[in-house]
């Protein structure tokens, strides 16, 4: 059971239309064939194994993408999350580099290290883990600095979990040659990225979206001239599209002309050019979106610090950018001055950045000095920074992944070029007195967590029953972080994992659990035996069952009175409903979620506090009959008013 349905919609849209010599180095080529399959001197892409992401993306991006070297620094769980995406994206090749060495509060995001790899050098021993993904990436190692000859053999440099110093370096390096630079940062429940892809960035499409089109019911001659369409349905476009005409008749200057750039007005207008000297527009015509290319400019880390630029992801949350920007600048002070992360939850820490971040905010450019510093905003930020958490780790991971690929093939808009993210709600709301006693190191794999939310909750999360529906993508995913974060890792804990389908070639793209010698085999237990691997004291059982009334007598009243929560990971409406119906029965949390090429969506429904899955469905979808379309009616429905 994939997980690739993002809507309760049944329908599956169509495809994408449109250093010195000197310097010590150590490297480890992945055996396997070059990105490519060669053929005749030309380059075919291995569509049984890209298949799902050529759906997305195209074979002209892809072809960009596979011709890109990407150098990933940092190998903690971050960076580790960002080059398993990439290298199953199909870059040319992948160098790993770290200069540290494994330590205990890395096993809590670092899916690749073992207990038996702590004090070693986190990049070679992720290496050979990392190279399994894709047989068509080479994936090699450095271990030294990163100097200006060695930086200018990459087409991407992405930076994870760095001091500020380091990035100003080596984004200045970058930046003077034309390297695309992605930075990345987790501190606990807060993330950061910033993208600079250079002076003149070709993108290709903004969107990835099928250019839309519209029925012209009117046109007028005028400067500008003013388009209007049928008000059956909205045009759906922005100003800033282009777009050309056919079909159009009396004003016959539009069918067949260059793009033009258009103004939108309202739901169903928009302008256009001069059309005061065009003929009269009699009736008809058919407007349609126009993929151009255009030009995009990123200023450099140093200039961009002063002058940024924010994407807001929760407009609940718009001031924390601004916030955030101060925020995460004191830490880097803080990291210098005292050689270490805040402790966690200690105040005395927590004052100690207040008063950083009040110096920062102080020497501010005006364009980022904030008139009143969210102190609030700060202390939590000094509270959880020493933590290390897989599933934040893994989103912003996803995003700094897909800005590398966004950067190689110029295919949708990137990020310009700040983004901040924080996860605040997770903190428990009635948490009283000092956690500081709760949250210090223990030399174990959730010292990262635990420096977060506790050892209590460590304690819960071990005694966790939960059934996992569906191990294809998502399922993957969620059984990688349900093993990093030790849900059903306790004596009293266990994840069941149910699915009835087997490993194909097209899953290896994303599904990352699975290798090419698995192929055949059950989704289910293989990615059972895998997170076995990631974490040995999961307690995870694999059924190879469709849910559904027919396994009613295996997924009993017992089995669902005993569990904690439920995970979907599937591909099908009806499963999710009848997941859904079973949860709301049981009165079980469920964690619902989906993925549709670059979108995805996420539902969380608690029992007696949200709304369940399926009491909501999606709008219906925009459509264009044919017999509209091509103005002639084709069955009977067609006549009916």
């Amino acid at each position: 059971m994939s997980s690739s349905l993002l809507s309760k919609k049944r329908r599956v849209s169509g495809p994408d239309s449109t250093l010195d010599a000197a310097s010590p180095l150590v490297l480890e080529l992945a055996s396997g064939p070059v990105n490519v399959i060669s053929k005749n001197n030309e380059t075919d892409i291995d569509e049984a194994l890209y298949s799902r992401q050529l759906y997305v993306l195209g074979h002209e991006a892809m072809k960009h993408l596979q011709k890109s070297h990407v150098l990933v620094s940092g190998l903690r769980g971050l960076g580790v999350e960002i080059a398993k995406n990439i290298i199953l994206g199909g870059v040319k090749a992948v160098t790993l580099h770290d200069e540290g060495t494994a330590r205990w509060s890395d096993l809590s995001s670092q899916y690749y290290l073992r207990e038996e790899d702590v004090g070693k050098n986190r990049a070679e021993v992720s290496q050979a883990r990392l190279a399994e993904l894709n047989s068509y990436v080479p994936v090699s190692t450095y271990t030294g600095p990163l100097e200006e000859d060695f930086l200018s053999g990459f087409q991407v440099v992405v930076l994870a979990n760095t001091p500020l110093q380091y990035q100003l370096q080596v984004g200045e390096v970058c930046h003077s040659h034309g390297i695309k630079l992605v930075v990345a940062d987790t501190r606990g429940l807060f993330g950061q990225v910033f993208c600079d892809f250079g002076e003149e960035m070709i993108l290709t499409d903004c969107t990835g979206e099928q250019p839309r089109s519209a029925m012209v019911s009117m046109v007028t001659k005028d400067s500008p001239g003013i388009v209007t369409c049928l008000d059956e349905a909205q045009h759906g476009f922005e100003s800033g599209d282009f777009v050309s005409f056919s079909e159009v008749q009396g004003m016959s200057e539009l069918n067949g002309t260059h793009p033009i750039e258009i103004k939108v007005l309202g739901p169903y207008t928009f302008s256009i050019c001069d059309t005061s000297s065009f003929s009269d527009y009699l009736c008809g015509g058919i407007v349609s979106q126009v993929k151009v290319s255009k030009k995009i400019s990123f200023k450099p880390l140093q200039a961009s610090l002063a002058e940024p630029d924010f994407v807001i992801t929760d407009f609940a949350k718009y001031s924390r950018p601004a916030q955030l920007h101060i925020g995460f600048q004191a830490l880097h002070e803080f990291c210098v001055q005292y050689n270490r992360q805040p402790k966690p939850h200690n105040e005395e820490d927590a004052e100690e950045l207040i008063a950083l971040a009040q110096d920062v905010n102080a020497r501010a450019p005006p364009a980022i000095q904030q008139d009143s510093l969210d102190e609030d905003l700060i202390r939590k930020l000094a509270y959880v920074a020493a933590g290390d958490l897989a599933p934040i780790n893994a989103f912003i991971g996803g995003l700094a992944a897909q800005e590398v690929m966004k950067a190689c093939s110029g295919k949708f808009m990137p990020i310009k070029q700040w983004l901040y993210f924080d996860a605040l709600e997770c903190l428990p709301e009635d948490q009283e007195g000092s956690m500081e006693d709760k949250c210090l190191p223990r030399q174990n794999r959730y010292d990262g967590q635990v420096a977060v939310f506790g050892s209590d909750l460590q304690e819960q999360l071990g005694k966790q029953k939960y059934f996992v529906v569906g191990a294809g993508a998502i399922g993957c995913e969620l059984l990688k972080n349900f093993a990093m974060i030790g849900l059903g890792c306790g004596e009293d804990g266990e994840i069941t994992v149910t699915d009835m389908d087997t490993i194909e070639k097209s899953n290896l793209n994303r599904q990352f659990l699975f290798r090419s010698w698995d192929i055949t085999k059950s989704k289910s237990a293989t990615a059972a035996a895998a997170v076995r691997q990631i974490n040995p004291h999961i307690r995870v059982i694999s059924h190879q069952n469709r849910v559904g009334p027919d396994t009613e007598h295996i997924y009993t009243d017992d089995f669902f009175q005993n569990l904690h929560g439920v995970a979907n990971a599937l591909d099908n409406v009806d499963a999710r409903l009848y997941m859904d119906r079973r949860c709301v029965y049981y009165h079980k949390p469920l964690l619902e979620s989906g993925t549709q090429g670059t979108k995805g969506s996420v539902q969380v429904v608690i029992p007696f506090l949200t709304e369940s899955y399926s009491s909501s469905s999606d709008p219906p979808e925009k459509s264009i009959p044919i017999c509209t379309l091509r103005n002639f009616p084709n069955v009977v429905e067609h006549t009916l008013q």
